[in-house]
């Protein structure tokens, strides 16, 4: 089987609308539970982090273990990208999908009803800490299986409207999380938060990952991968196997996950953080106006879908990433010397940020063939995501402590070279030439003009 073979055959007849709507439905609600039961770990950490992990000096050091809680996750990702990615390139999208949420949905119950060290003293930390992994687990495996599965399905006319709908359900669990913590915070304060509040945070993921199991049974399976499999796709070759097969395929999807872990964990994230280490504006004002930052990435990148749907995924992209190049040293010098405010620099690198999520799902998806699609997406993603995105927090912080957290906007703006290079050596991927150049032509002037660009 060759990369051209494995084309994504858009020529075929497209299911009924109702039927894109429930698979992308399936889809979007998989990610904002994926992202809200992500960030919920770590919003209620300094609430849960005594009750599960006992106390230390001021509570420090269970948070500090709470935090390790959230670090292991990202170890377990490349693992279950693996291991549910073969499932689901193997048994189908739809059976990925329902078993990575049913996994995430069971972890956060386990979660909510875990007793704490006070009943089962150290097992409460080691079973927190075990669900976490089985949480990563199924994270590894969700993020790819849902870029395969919005890959086939999409209608090639709104791949990318499709793809920015997909992963803004990440910004909207994100949002979620942070308001289910101020919704808790208002009704049982900070005390009660404390002493068991925490758990109901737990049970609102479990109850949205189960609405999410139920909404992606009634999902029609990829018709695609329903092709392949009576095409004779239906083998799983190892992941060296398919590294060897696809080396510029794994290279641009590294190039582009650097880029878009780094860019999505500073912008978004440590930004606040940032700005405060250099007395810009204190940190809570600063984590307080990043919930509108969240609001303005995901209408920037359900437009920046539309945009590459309308004149050209490439041209979009690289526009997007030469400008990020360009633009961080200056936004964040001008932003500590006062000639900027912190709120105009946190939306415009925010904007910059989501051109490439909004993007991300169709296009890494596209890079490989049907039989290996959510494995060669998902191990490749979820080790730079664990190895860059993971650990850029603490990086950031072990800089600042030594008086050198100026090095971290030339660090963003060498990875964000990335994706930039990304746009390049994916013209040497067979796998998405020969998509672009099967997908139908919306004017005279041919599909693989307006697409590529």
């Amino acid at each position: 089987m060759t990369d051209q073979t494995a084309a994504l055959p858009l020529r075929d007849p497209a299911p009924a609308a109702g039927g894109r709507r429930r698979q992308l439905a399936a889809a979007t609600v998989g990610s904002v539970v994926e992202s809200f039961d992500w960030n919920v770990y770590a919003v209620l950490a300094p609430y849960f982090a005594a009750d599960l992990f006992g106390h230390g000096k001021g509570g420090v050091s269970g948070l500090l273990a709470a935090y390790v809680g959230f670090a292991v996750g990202f170890v377990a990702r490349p693992v279950g990208s693996f291991l549910i990615g073969r499932l689901s390139d193997g048994r189908g999208r739809r059976f990925g999908l329902t078993l990575s949420m049913s996994v995430i949905a069971a972890a956060s119950l386990g979660i909510a009803l875990l007793p704490g060290q006070q009943t089962i003293g150290v097992w409460a930390a080691v079973l927190a800490v075990a669900a976490r992994v089985v949480q990563g687990l199924a994270f590894g495996g969700e993020t790819p299986t849902v870029a395969a599965y919005v890959t086939e399905t999409a209608p090639p006319r709104h791949r990318f409207a499709f793809s920015s709908v997909s992963y803004g359900g990440i910004i909207i669990g994100s949002l979620i999380s942070y308001g289910v913590l101020a919704v808790l915070l208002h009704t049982l304060g900070k005390e009660g938060l404390k002493h068991g509040g925490w758990r109901w945070g737990f049970v609102a993921a479990a109850v949205l990952g189960l609405a999410a199991v139920w909404v992606r049974r009634a999902a029609p399976e990829s018709e695609e991968f329903h092709r392949g499999r009576a095409g004779g796709e239906s083998g799983r070759p190892g992941f060296l196997d398919t590294v060897s097969r696809h080396r510029w395929a794994v290279l641009t999807v590294f190039l582009h996950t650097l880029g878009g872990t780094i860019g999505y964990y500073f912008a978004l994230v440590y930004l606040p953080q940032y700005a405060a280490a250099y007395g810009v504006i204190g940190k809570e004002e600063a984590a307080s106006f990043m919930t509108v930052v969240l609001a303005v990435v995901l209408a920037t990148m359900l437009l920046g879908g539309v945009l590459a749907d309308r004149v050209g995924l490439l041209p979009v992209m690289r526009t997007a990433f030469a400008l990020t190049v360009v633009l961080v040293l200056p936004l964040l010098a001008a932003m500590r010397h006062g000639w900027l405010s912190f709120q105009l620099v946190a939306v415009v690198l925010g904007m910059l940020v989501a051109t490439q999520l909004g993007t991300l799902n169709v296009f890494t998806g596209m890079l490989f063939p049907t039989a290996v699609r959510a494995v060669g997406v998902g191990v490749v993603n979820a080790a730079t995501i664990a190895a860059f995105g993971g650990t850029f927090p603490l990086l950031a912080e072990w800089l600042n402590g030594h008086h050198r957290l100026g090095v971290i906007p030339f660090y963003v703006t060498l990875c964000s070279l990335g994706p930039l290079l990304a746009t390049f050596t994916v013209l040497r991927v067979p796998a998405f030439t020969a998509a672009i150049r099967n997908s139908r032509p919306r004017t005279a002037g041919g599909r693989v003009q307006s697409e590529a660009g």
